[in-house]
Order: C-alpha cells, then sequence, then structure tokens
C-alpha cells in the first residue's frame, strides 16, 4: 500500500506587481511546518515548501495541501489554497490570519483550523482518512503547558536558509493590545513548553551545526521564574540567540544580565509608538515612550542589540510626531527598524472600533497589507498617513543613516562583523523600498 502524502507550504507575500517575493536566502524559518510534519503517523509523506525560496509544485502527488498564513502574505495564502482547491486537492489553511477570519478563509479551502494546530492534528488526520472532514477545527490552550514533537528540521536544512532555526518555549502574551492578532487567540494568556522539551528542541538546532537559534515566542517576558529557569538552562548549551519580549524588561538589570550571560545577542521590541495617547489607544498604556531611550540603552549596555517595530497612525499620531521617529531611531541606534500602517484586522478589538466609528474606508480585507491605510486617522488624512510611512522607510534607509545607526556606534570596534551584516541587511530593506516593498523578517 502506497503512503499518503502531504505537501506544506509557508507562502511568500506579493510584491506590488503581485508577484511573490523571492530571495536567495531566508533567514527567518518558520516552525509550523516542521512540527506539523513531526506529528504525520508513519504511512505519510511530508514534503515543505518555502515559496520565497523555491516554486511551488502544482503538479504534487500530495493528498492534502497545508499552507500557513502570516501577516500581509495571507492574500497570497488564499490564491495557492484557491488554484489546489480547483485542482482537485484537500487544502488546510492555518496560522493567525485565517485563525482570525475562519469562516472568511472557508470559502477558500476544504478545512481551516484555529489557533494550535497541534492540539487538534491528529484528529483532523483521522477525519480525513474516514472522509469526515470537519469545516474548522479549532482549540487554544490558555493556560498551563503545551507539548510539541521534535520538528521535522531535516525537511528544510537542504534548502537555502540562515545560520540559525526557530525554537520556541511559550505562546501568547499577558498584554492585550487591540490591534494584535495574538491576543486575539490567546486573550492575554501564556502557555509553555516543559523545560526539557525546549532543551532537547536547541540541542537538535546544535547538532545539526547550527551556533544560534531564535527563541520565537511571543514576549519572553510573560513568566519571570520559567524564563529564569530557562536561562540557566541555555546557558549551559554555550549558543548564541534572539528573541522578543516587552519593553519593560529593560529595567531588570539582573535578569538583562542574565540574558546576556546565556548567549542572547538581540531582543525585537514592539514599541509602537512615540506617542504616548497612540499607545493608550492600542490599549497599551503600560508602555510609556518617554521612558524608551533609557530603556534601550540599559539593554544595549548589557551587550543586547535592540530590533524595533512601529506603527504609524495611531490615534495621538501627527505627521509630525511620524517624522520624529526617524529621530528616536538614529538617536537610539536601531539597527534594524521596522514599520506598519497601524491597519484594523479583522477579529481585533481595533477593527470592531474603527467599523462602529464609521472609520474603515475600505472594505476589502485582501489589501489589508499594512502599507496603506485603510481607515480615517484622527490627525491626517488616509493618503497622508500612507505618504508619511513611506516617507518614514524611505528617510532611515539613506546610506547616512545606516552608518549612523551601525557604523557610528560605539559596539562596533567590539564586533564589526556583526554591525556590518546589519548594514547588508539594512541595504536590502533599502532596494526593497525603492521597490515599493515594505521591508519583512522572510
Amino acid at each position: 500500500m502506497l503512503n499518503k502524502k502531504i505537501l506544506l507550504i509557508q507562502p511568500s507575500p506579493y510584491d506590488q506587481n503581485h508577484k511573490p517575493i523571492k530571495k536567495g536566502r531566508l533567514y527567518f524559518v518558520g516552525l509550523a511546518m516542521p512540527l506539523l510534519a513531526a506529528m504525520m503517523p508513519d504511512d505519510w509523506e511530508s514534503e515543505i515548501i518555502l515559496e520565497i525560496l523555491e516554486d511551488i509544485p502544482w503538479d504534487t502527488d500530495a493528498d492534502i495541501v497545508g499552507i500557513s498564513s502570516m501577516g500581509h502574505g495571507v492574500i497570497r495564502s488564499i490564491d495557492i489554497a484557491k488554484k489546489f482547491k480547483e485542482m482537485g486537492k484537500t487544502v488546510i489553511l492555518g496560522g493567525y490570519m485565517v485563525s482570525i477570519m475562519a469562516e472568511e478563509a472557508l470559502k477558500y479551502c476544504d478545512a481551516v483550523v484555529v489557533g494550535d494546530a497541534e492540539l487538534i492534528w491528529s484528529e483532523l488526520l483521522e477525519d480525513y482518512e474516514k472522509g469526515k472532514l470537519k469545516n474548522i477545527y479549532e482549540k487554544n490552550l490558555e493556560k498551563g503547558f503545551f507539548s510539541t514533537p521534535l520538528p521535522r528540521f531535516d525537511l528544510i536544512v537542504n534548502k537555502k536558509i540562515g545560520d540559525f532555526l526557530p525554537v520556541q518555549a511559550g505562546r501568547g502574551c499577558p498584554n492585550v493590545c487591540s490591534f494584535c492578532s495574538v491576543a486575539c487567540l490567546y486573550k492575554g494568556h501564556y502557555i509553555k513548553k516543559p523545560l526539557d522539551e525546549v532543551v532537547r528542541d536547541i540541542k537538535q538546532v546544535k547538532e545539526l551545526g547550527f551556533k544560534k537559534f531564535l527563541l520565537l515566542d511571543d514576549n519572553i517576558f510573560s513568566d519571570r521564574k520559567y524564563l529564569h529557569e530557562l536561562l540557566n538552562e541555555i546557558k549551559k548549551l554555550n549558543m548564541e540567540w534572539m528573541s522578543q519580549c516587552d519593553i519593560k524588561i529593560g529595567k531588570e538589570d539582573e535578569l538583562l544580565k542574565q540574558l546576556s550571560e546565556s548567549g542572547c545577542t538581540t531582543l525585537s521590541f514592539g514599541l509602537e509608538s512615540i506617542s504616548r495617547e497612540s499607545l493608550i489607544g492600542m490599549n497599551k498604556g503600560w508602555a510609556n515612550p518617554s521612558k524608551y531611550p533609557e530603556l534601550i540603552r540599559n539593554i544595549q549596555r548589557h551587550g543586547i542589540d535592540v530590533s524595533t517595530e512601529m506603527v504609524v497612525g495611531g490615534e495621538g499620531d501627527t505627521l509630525e510626531s511620524i517624522r520624529m521617529t526617524k529621530d528616536f531611531i538614529e538617536e537610539n541606534k536601531i539597527s534594524v527598524p521596522r514599520f506598519y500602517i497601524l491597519t484594523p484586522i479583522p477579529g481585533t478589538k481595533f477593527f470592531k472600533d474603527i467599523v462602529a466609528e464609521g472609520r474603515l474606508i475600505n472594505d476589502n480585507i485582501y489589501s489589508f497589507d499594512g502599507t496603506e491605510a485603510v481607515h480615517k486617522p484622527r490627525n491626517m488624512t488616509p493618503e497622508e498617513l500612507t505618504s508619511a510611512y513611506w516617507d518614514l522607510y524611505e528617510s532611515l534607509f539613506t546610506y547616512k543613516s545606516i552608518i549612523k545607526r551601525n557604523i557610528l556606534r560605539k559596539e562596533f570596534l567590539k564586533n564589526p562583523g556583526k554591525y556590518l551584516f546589519y548594514c547588508i541587511v539594512n541595504l536590502f530593506y533599502k532596494y526593497q523600498i525603492k521597490s515599493g516593498i515594505t521591508p519583512n523578517i522572510f
């Protein structure tokens, strides 16, 4: 009896010409597909396609096609789903974006996975084999621990990926920012993996020949006790690593020292805005932008680089505050900043508020890519917001600004190779911006 087969696809976002973006190397590899491949029964074969590196095999002999969805890449995810569905394939959609608009996504596939796929994957496969596939599979843990098998990285390590692989210790975040898809799914909860599983996963990355890993948590500062115990274990493994969390960790000298000693080299922060009013409007009033510089400097003093993600178009944002964001980024030596236009994603509190106030100007949710205003901001026109967004990006990715943020800093002489690499990333972002593409971490 022949084995059955699943094709798992990590789609590439579209460029301005509606063509899938292609790259020579993918640094930020997703974890979902290697995990699902690891959960397939023995009589199933798995194949993973990273579309940003390779073409989709439309002539596949796969029985099931599983497609992920993230951010502005959801449009491509749905287009792939539609084409395979027309070809008679059984198509499964999952990921953050389809999870928060499952009924809409179901128009283009046979089943939608809402939330954590590992919790329902065995049930879904059993239903498929019985010919009784349900429309929506949904299960989210809101407390306690979750468990996963070892990811099937053997299916991707022969591809042109970067010098690190992803590992996950926890999911969710105690913060409930109004625009955030994570808050929609986890509702302020943080769930963890047992420490021995996290250590097991990091060891696998090391055994595969990698010296770095990405801790793919939404907010590693969600559980102080757990993080402390995790850092003790990571330190023993002698690896470099990166992650993301909230900026409040900048107050924690002892914890920052422990992070640095464990091998943490970079932390990414969703600062969102330098406007206090905008942060309050995002249900992020716990963050104080006047404290950002002090917190960033303290993190950098501990030898940890700071990467940022911010949004423009919040309730307190003005054209002047968006222009001032350039100075903030340069003065704080942010090596690789990223920005998005604040976008009311369906399912989020922000979307519900904008619709209730009659401020949504575009109801085509498939055009919501974070690069064009789709709602009426408080202090400018939508057209002015879109223009200010691109002006901000262009002003920060000039040769002068790239050098100012990465070369003209005291840390450069300590590790010139790292900051020259950041310069290369910045130059690639500069090329993307010139091409009308929002720089991304793919």
